[in-house]
């Protein structure tokens, strides 16, 4: 059984700052606003907050383009602002997470300025910089992930200088250990404020090949897809050197006690786990976002779960992601009869599961007028944007959905009114309620949050069943993926034995009888046995 440090045994709760509450009437969230939010996240029963950026930036990519890695954009707030919304989180027992930006500076960093001074400047090779191909054109076929060329030229010094996104997000060369003692301060900055921890983006991003080789082609590349996929990012991401900068990370985060550091990372399983690194020296927690992009039923899902399970590093702690502010929604994907499916298995799963603010109501596709589009990758290429998964919180049935006294950066759902955490808070068969009687679950048993994970047979290929189990527990999950009921039967017989904890269809009877178990079209049951 692990060990209760919080970041084992809690929830994460993603909050998108522009998104959340606005405070200020001018129609993009702030940190007063999360401050003003702090009682829904400690009765919604989750144990962290993870902010995304608010950090001064010329917003090219809404704050992941960083100017000053050690502020706060007037957006958002002040400095003190941010010292006040931690200390009023940790008044509530609830830790804060930042989102942390290393891979790349806004192309306004007085870092950047004065590397493109010159070829000469002490901080040139502060970035990537190179020459030109022989014919004149970019070093190499990197691709930007925003698409284009991952290579801008430098009229004044004639050299090109990388970007994996936007040309206004200049990659830092982490090779430089002057680059490490820079962003290391910076991680010391906040650390000293009180933060409990990181969300490093792009973490797999930040080594590349040093002799700069193309990627070679991707033969499973079709039309349609965004253009970053043309190829395999074998030479500009992934690289072996990584897990040395980790581990540097990791000891700049040592002195400080039980902070975590959680790294963004979409690779494959097998690549993923990679990155808890030898001796668990890697990051704690990298972000596992393959329920994102597995097919959504039940043989697939409990597939990957056990590969999961199975790939993960001896004492390596596992984690579940549903959804966050580049996917799209999980009620969009799913659809609403399944969103109940989605929470109870996010939320049962062994390992740290995360949220993402909005789902528990269950948001889902927004459309976004042309005119209203705010995201650059959208501008780039149509089709692949992020906007519908930004949009701002719903609290109740007032103008604006009581998120801005102003008009909101982006629309709100056209069910706002009917969608909104007032509404759903005291309805007993509402989305929001069952987040929040999972979540009470997880506190009241450890056998869910720390405890053992068992996959179990199932008779239908529409059911996926397990157990979760402690030395004095037992639980027995059973997800319908389908939209009819379907019988289960060869896992042990129920009867007596069991007794139904909690479902998402409300009016399911507490007591089991017989042998064999009928869940009703898109029901989630868990049980206990022995009873209560």
């Amino acid at each position: 059984m692990a060990d209760t440090v919080w970041w084992k045994s809690g929830t994460v709760y993603q909050v998108y700052p522009r998104s959340f509450q606005d405070s200020d009437g001018d129609g993009i969230g702030d940190l007063r606003g999360i401050t003003r939010r702090l009682d829904y996240l400690a009765w919604l029963g989750v144990d962290a907050v993870w902010i995304s950026p608010f950090y001064p930036s010329p917003m090219a990519d809404f704050g992941y383009d960083v100017a000053d890695y050690c502020g706060v954009d007037p957006l958002f707030g002040t400095l003190e602002d941010f010292d006040a919304l931690v200390a009023e989180a940790h008044f509530r027992r609830l830790k804060v997470i930042l989102d942390f930006v290393p891979n790349h500076t806004s192309i306004a960093h007085p870092w950047f300025a004065e590397s493109r001074a010159s070829r000469t400047s002490p901080k040139r090779d502060w970035y990537i910089w190179r020459d030109p191909a022989p014919d004149g054109g970019p070093p190499n076929n990197w691709i930007s992930n925003f698409g284009g060329p991952a290579w801008s030229r430098d009229e004044a010094t004639g050299q090109y200088y990388y970007h994996a996104f936007l040309r206004e997000q200049p990659d830092l060369n982490w090779r430089n250990p002057e680059v490490r003692a820079a962003m290391h301060d910076a991680l010391r900055f906040w650390l000293d404020r009180g933060v409990d921890g990181f969300r490093v983006d792009v973490i797999w991003h930040l080594m590349k090949d040093e002799s700069f080789r193309d990627n070679p082609a991707n033969p499973s590349f079709t039309s349609g897809q965004a253009e970053i996929n043309r190829f395999t990012q074998v030479y500009s991401a992934d690289r072996p050197e990584i897990f040395d900068v980790i581990a540097e990370m990791r000891a700049v985060l040592a002195p400080y006690g039980d902070r975590v550091l959680i790294g963004e990372i979409y690779l494959p399983v097998e690549r993923l786990v990679a990155y808890y690194g030898a001796d668990l020296a890697g990051v704690d927690l990298p972000f596992n976002f393959q329920l994102i992009q597995t097919p959504w039923n039940a043989r697939s899902v409990a597939e990957l779960v056990v590969a999961y399970e199975d790939a993960l590093p001896p004492g390596g702690w596992p984690n579940w992601v549903l959804g966050n502010h580049d996917q799209p929604r999980i009620a969009a994907r799913v659809g609403a009869a399944q969103a109940s499916i989605a929470a109870m298995l996010l939320l049962t799963l062994r390992g740290t599961p995360t949220l993402y603010y909005g789902d528990e109501i269950g948001l889902a596709h927004v459309n976004i007028p042309p005119d209203r589009v705010q995201d650059p990758w959208e501008r780039n290429e149509p089709g692949h944007g992020r906007d519908p998964e930004r949009t701002p919180m719903q609290w109740d049935d007032s103008p604006n959905a009581g998120f801005s006294v102003g008009e909101p950066w982006l629309p709100l759902s056209a069910d706002a009114a009917a969608r909104n955490v007032e509404r759903q808070c005291d309805d007993a068969r509402s989305l929001l309620t069952l987040y929040r009687r999972l979540l009470r679950l997880r506190r009241d048993y450890t056998a869910l949050s720390t405890g053992g994970f068992r996959s179990l047979p199932s008779s239908t290929a529409f059911v996926f069943a397990y157990e979760r189990h402690d030395v004095d527990t037992t639980l027995r999950i059973l997800l319908n993926f389908s939209a009819s009921p379907q019988t289960v039967s060869d896992t042990g017989a129920y009867g007596g034995a069991w007794t139904v904890l909690l479902s998402t269809h409300t009016d399911r009877a507490s007591s089991l009888h017989g042998n064999d178990l009928v869940l009703e079209a898109n029901e989630g049951l868990m049980l206990i046995k022995g009873g209560s």
